[in-house]
């Protein structure tokens, strides 16, 4: 039953009521409005406003529109539990939200206790958790995997709203009572994959139970009993689900995370290091081939410096030796030959009676142009035959050290 009233503030005017609403209901003058029995047909926007029964042009304005919807179905509410997975010491906070939130509801907290014959599960009624004002609950000293559900009520007689889908606090805790491994067992798999479950403890019956990253909830159809408490999944589905065992005296066992990757994900996990491994080989043997390089040119340029320093430091030792005996220049004409001019020495007292006389001296000539014949001549030919004589007329008179030469060709 719902009853909505119409006020008007102010005076003590004796007022006349007019309602207006989008729904089917047809409302009287009354200043309230009573539905004895709601259906959907109810639903729809309310308003009223007043006039005067002294003077009838004195009217109010509409009221604010006020939103009335009926349903068939109970509301469902909504739970959530804070945190999802268990921590020494820490406490679990319930929060269960009505679907159309409204004053006046209670709220309920039930454990959810495995029932494998019903293949469902029953609820039991927390501490001090009926009929709680807070839509919060809290629990203390919470150790092991356990289930909640709420559900909220109102009115006289009390009209409740259906049970909450079950949500789930995990510990990954292995305890005596009931545990669950996992084979293989490792951090991610594969949709290829297959999984066994075992489930251990001290009981005959076992399901497994699985909660979605989706925040879907259900009993593990696709796992296959291989007899006794041990499953197989040969078919894992892509995405995290958490998975856990529930024994027939309702016990539930430690919480396992599995994360499913597709096949592709599979060849990616190959593929990525293998060409990240090649390109830094290539790399690095390009740097090594840099350096190499490198240091070969290094090494070149270090042996033609010091070969050239030799060269230049042998050149320039011969050049000494000879600078003061050798007398070199090359001789003009056609023929490309350079003269090497060494004297004998003066063996006379350097006075006239040594003026003409005949010098011998070595004459050296050396061919530059590789076509051209090499040649020597020896100027000691004392009959006058020589190729170099002197020649008074020609040249003037030799004094001293200093000769005068001529070249015949």
């Amino acid at each position: 039953m719902i009853t909505l009233s119409c006020e008007i503030q102010g005076g003590d005017t004796e007022w006349e009521y007019e309602w207006r609403t989008t729904s089917s209901y047809k409302p009287s003058n009354q200043s309230e409005l009573r539905v004895d029995s709601t259906s959907p047909s109810n639903t729809g926007h309310y308003k009223c406003r007043g006039r005067s029964k002294r003077a009838q042009d004195h009217i109010t304005e509409w009221s604010f529109p006020l939103n009335l919807t009926v349903s068939h179905n109970k509301p469902r509410p909504v739970l959530t539990v804070s945190p999802s997975w268990l921590s020494p010491g820490a406490s679990v906070t319930l929060n269960c939200e009505v679907e159309h939130p409204s004053a006046g509801w209670s709220f309920y907290w039930y454990k959810a206790v495995p029932d494998l014959s019903e293949k469902s599960s029953s609820y039991e009624l927390l501490p001090d958790g009926s009929g709680t004002a807070q839509d919060s609950y809290i629990i203390h000293g919470q150790t092991h995997t356990a289930g909640y559900v709420c559900r909220a009520g109102r009115g006289d007689p009390e009209y409740h709203t259906d049970h909450s889908q079950p949500k789930f606090v995990w510990s990954a805790d292995v305890h005596s009572a009931a545990s669950l491994t996992v084979s293989p067992d490792r951090v991610q798999h594969f949709t290829s994959d297959s999984v066994s479950l075992t489930c251990e403890g001290n009981f005959t019956e076992w399901r497994v139970s699985k909660f979605s990253e989706k925040g879907f909830f259900s009993h593990c159809c696709d796992c296959q009993k291989l007899g006794g408490s041990s499953y197989k999944i040969h078919s894992l589905q892509e995405g995290v689900t958490v998975y856990w065992c529930e024994s027939g005296s309702g016990e539930l066992s430690n919480a396992v995370n599995i994360t499913v990757r597709g096949f592709g994900s599979k060849i990616g996990s190959f593929i990525v290091p293998f060409i990240i491994g090649l390109v830094s080989g290539i790399i690095l043997v390009l740097l090594l081939l840099c350096c190499c390089r490198k240091i070969k040119d290094l090494c070149c340029n270090s042996l033609t410096q010091s070969q050239s320093t030799n060269q230049n430091s042998a050149a320039q030792q011969k050049a000494n030796k000879n600078e003061n005996n050798v007398y070199s220049s090359l001789l003009p004409g056609d023929c490309p030959v350079y003269e090497i001019i060494r004297s004998s020495g003066n063996t006379g007292s350097g006075g006239p009676a040594d003026e003409h006389r005949n010098v011998t001296s070595t004459l050296e000539l050396k061919v530059i142009d590789e076509k051209t014949d090499f040649r020597k001549w020896r100027n000691d030919d004392t009959d006058g035959s020589s190729d170099y004589e002197d020649d008074d007329h020609e040249t003037g008179s030799a004094r001293g050290r200093g000769h005068t030469l001529t070249r015949k060709c």
